[in-house]
């Protein structure tokens, strides 16, 4: 029989560590139920001797939340609870003296001993309070204390009304960008007075004649009216803002884009970046020479600017203002009486204004100045009187509209949208120019001509030889002529229809594609059209420069003849002037190259491609420093004018898209009698372009089939 006595002790410490357990979450209620239950023995009595006896507090019920598991508890031991009973009381903690310090709150009593057990027992110390979240640091406004009501009404308009002011989703973008850095303090005041900034951009606007722009696309509002208002200034603010970024675009790109002239225009796009814009005005010392950089920098341009003040009498000097006085009239001597030449103080400003320069300090409104003064009321549609009137003075004050001004106004233009870097920056700025109306080529090199030569250039209508900015890559001497789609399919096919033989006479070759087109080449030599060499810069309209056969029709002073490729009157010295120049150490001369001539194709590539530019001026100023005009042979000249003056400059800025165009297979079989060039009837060579440029294409040819609808995209 086992012997239990050994292990009553045991049992009765653990029995006695239960029940100190069970008193120390009860200790209220049974300190509650103690007045009324006697104690049963002496063990019970040492137990509650051994028992801490904390302090009652008054404490709200205790909720179900109030009740945590306590996983890492462990029984205590009774042996050491009764040892604690002979120590004296634990000092309480300074929580538990915080919750004595608390006013008492009035319980309910337990009713009995059963509620009393069930009641939760007091905390015995305080619940620290949870940590309040960490509060974002005060930002101190940059914003001086007199523009705050400005930049309060910025912030308030750029985020609910910027679209009236920005119609560009980019430019809308940037200026809340720009103004948000700035804690939307105002640019162009401080304390409601027009800063160095404001009003040098103000002064650019009022001033865009002068570039042949129009003052009335930049409108600049009345800071001084506005500024007793925030509300006001803040507008005029943004209204400023907006008219300063559509200078900066126009003068850089152009008041319309140039596929709203002809479809047979393509420059590389050079828009500019409004956050850029807004950067470079607000951080330059001088507000209006930083925007006036965005007008074109070329020679070229600034020539016909000093050009545009003559023509309107504001040359170097101070602006000719005529003023307002009575009407002057010359009157011819006649038999009955002399002539009549009112004296006036006005006369000498008239005769400068009008480049009268016989007597120019006369003060008599004689023959010469009414003469003037009668072909200027021609210029600019008013009766040709030779009165100086009200409406003549008016019309002289202000810039005239005649034919001379026009053009220049649409050459300036034009040169907006050539690239500002016009050529090789590594080959000392080195490009090739050709004026299409002036029949000319120029090889340009560290600002100055190198060489020139007469062209013959494309004829009027679909002929027209394209304005476009490419790169030459390199030269082909006896060049093989792949004779374009157009001339193909516009000219050739049809003559076969006439005549079967036609092409053989001419030593041309026919080749049928697996696809069904038609392909006609010319074999090298001294008859090809193309003459000895070919000048290759690859773009989308298939043209190109070469040398011709023709060399009667350089001596003609107008010189359209060609289906739009250039042909170049001195093709040898051509080719060794740009071999020299991306060549210099091979020493090419024109004996050179003509020693190459032959029937083999021979492509003498650059090391690095020259630009090529292909404008149309009809007006420029030759290297004497004297305008010059010429004759508007494909009507640009008409379109754009028609269109500064009657379009909207928004519509103006839209690029159209031009439906290519397009050579559908013939319709009716060849005649009879018609030689392919081989037994084989397919030819399964080069691609069209490739024949014509060699390698592989980069540009895409025109599409074979079909016209697509114009599309408008967003410049």
């Amino acid at each position: 029989m086992r012997d239990c006595s050994m292990n009553r002790a045991g049992f009765d410490r653990v029995l006695m560590a239960v029940a100190a357990t069970f008193l120390t979450v009860s200790a209220t209620s049974a300190l509650a139920a103690q007045s009324t239950t006697p104690r049963a023995s002496a063990a019970e009595l040492a137990i509650d001797a051994a028992v801490p006896r904390p302090e009652p507090a008054n404490v709200p019920p205790p909720t179900i939340g109030d009740f945590k598991m306590d996983s890492t508890a462990s029984v205590p031991d009774p042996a050491k609870a009764i040892d604690k009973a002979s120590e004296k009381p634990a000092e309480p903690s300074p929580a538990a003296k915080a919750t004595e310090s608390k006013p008492a709150e009035i319980t309910a009593p337990a009713t009995n001993a059963n509620d009393a057990a069930t009641a939760a027992p007091p905390a015995a110390t305080a619940t620290a309070p949870a940590p309040e979240p960490a509060k974002e640091p005060v930002k101190i406004s940059t914003v001086a204390q007199a523009d705050q009501p400005v930049a309060d009404r910025l912030r308030d308009m750029l985020g609910a009304k910027s679209l009236r002011y920005f119609d560009r989703k980019n430019e809308r973008a940037a200026v809340e960008k720009f103004y948000l850095a700035r804690d939307y303090a105002p640019l162009w005041t401080q304390a409601g007075a027009l800063t160095a900034g404001g009003k040098g951009v103000i002064a650019r606007l009022k001033d865009a004649a002068a570039e042949g722009l129009n003052p009335a696309d930049y409108p600049a509002p009345d800071f001084a009216a506005a500024a007793s208002s925030p509300d006001q200034l803040a507008e005029a603010e943004l209204k400023l803002t907006a008219s300063m970024l559509d200078y900066a675009r126009q003068a850089q790109s152009g008041r319309m884009h140039w596929s709203q002239v002809a479809a047979d225009i393509l420059y590389p796009e050079h828009p500019t970046d409004p956050a850029e814009v807004l950067a470079n005005i607000s951080a330059a010392k001088d507000a209006s020479a930083a925007l006036d950089g965005y007008n074109p920098p070329h020679k070229l341009y600034k020539d016909l600017k000093a050009k545009l003040a003559e023509l309107r009498g504001q040359g170097d000097g101070p602006m000719i203002h005529i003023a307002e006085g009575p009407a002057l009239a010359f009157k011819a001597a006649t038999k009955k009486q002399g002539e009549v030449a009112p004296e006036d103080s006005r006369v000498p400003q008239l005769r400068a204004k009008l480049g009268v320069a016989e007597n120019p300090d006369g003060t008599h409104y004689d023959a010469k100045v009414a003469a003037a003064v009668r072909k200027f009321q021609e210029s600019v549609d008013l009766k040709p009187t030779g009165v100086l009137d009200d409406r003549t003075v008016k019309a002289i004050n202000s810039p005239k509209r005649d034919r001379h001004i026009d053009t220049v106004l649409v050459n300036m233009e034009r040169l907006r949208w050539l690239p500002r870097q016009l050529g090789a920056a590594s080959l000392g700025n080195a490009y090739v120019i050709l004026n299409v109306p002036d029949f000319t080529l120029k090889v340009m090199q560290n600002g100055a001509p190198v060489w020139t030569t007469r062209v013959v250039t494309g004829k009027p209508g679909k002929h027209a030889t394209p304005m476009l900015t490419e790169t030459m890559k390199f030269i082909t001497v006896n060049p093989t002529w792949n004779v374009p789609p157009s001339i193909i399919y516009n000219e050739y096919l049809p003559a076969l229809q006439q005549d079967p033989t036609v092409l053989d006479r001419m030593g041309l070759r026919l080749e049928r594609r697996r696809d069904g087109s038609i392909h006609i080449s010319q074999p090298p030599g001294e008859a090809n059209a193309l003459g000895r060499i070919r000048f290759n810069f690859p773009n989308k309209f298939l043209v190109y420069q070469h040398d011709t056969p023709d060399k009667h029709l350089f001596a003609k002073e107008e010189r359209a003849f060609s289906h739009g490729c250039m042909r170049v009157q001195n093709p040898d010295q051509y080719a060794s002037t740009l071999l020299n120049i991306v060549m210099p150490n091979e020493r090419y001369s024109p004996e050179k190259i003509r020693s190459m001539y032959g029937r083999s194709e021979i492509d003498l590539k650059f090391p690095t491609p020259i630009p090529v530019n292909i404008t149309y001026q009809t007006a420029f100023v030759d290297d004497a420093g004297k305008l010059q005009i010429r004759k508007d042979i494909y009507g640009r000249d008409a379109a754009m004018i028609a269109l500064l003056k009657n379009g909207r400059s928004r519509d103006l800025e839209a690029m159209v898209a031009h439906a290519q165009p397009s050579y559908s297979r013939p319709k009716d079989g060849l005649p009879a009698g018609v030689n392919f060039a081989s037994d084989n009837t397919y030819s399964s060579g080069p691609s069209f372009f490739e024949r014509l440029f060699g390698g592989p294409s980069t540009v895409t040819p025109p599409a074979p089939v079909g016209r697509r609808p114009q599309q408008r995209f967003t410049r």
